[in-house]
């Protein structure tokens, strides 16, 4: 089967809009189609496994955390790259994520002032996330 970049979908969950709004500005200007979510709870709801993807998690959100998704993930089997994002995780928090299969852990909310080295980095990180997206640098 044959992919082409509309068919990629980057899933974003986090429960500041600030956040969802910038990053979803910021992706979609680099031609990715955004999803983005304010609770895991409503990701689980709508997640669709047709298109290619990728997830952008805040790992601390009211109700089921980022790490508690992550863990509800693998229990679905289901496989999406995760890429973590905060300004408070600690250590034992991003060890966690990354023994469970996260590709990046980004500790800094820089994000959220439109900081653009650190959109970057994360626009980067999406691109070439496990080989899923790969195809959009095609």
């Amino acid at each position: 089967m044959t992919v082409n970049k509309m068919d990629a979908l980057v899933y974003l969950i986090d429960d500041e809009f600030s956040v969802r709004d910038s990053l979803t500005l910021v992706l979609e200007s680099g031609g990715l189609r955004v999803k983005s979510f304010e609770s895991a709870e409503d990701f689980l709801k709508n997640y669709n496994n047709e298109y290619p993807s990728c997830l952008i998690l805040d790992v601390r959100m009211p109700c089921m955390s980022g790490l508690e998704l992550q863990e509800e993930l693998l229990k679905r089997n289901i496989s999406i790259p995760i890429i973590f994002i905060s300004g408070h995780a600690g250590i034992s928090q991003s060890a966690k994520a990354f023994r469970a299969g996260a590709v990046d852990f980004l500790k800094n909310r820089l994000i959220t002032k439109c900081y653009w080295p650190v959109l970057q980095k994360l626009y980067k990180k999406i691109l070439n996330t496990g080989g899923v997206l790969k195809f959009i640098l095609n």
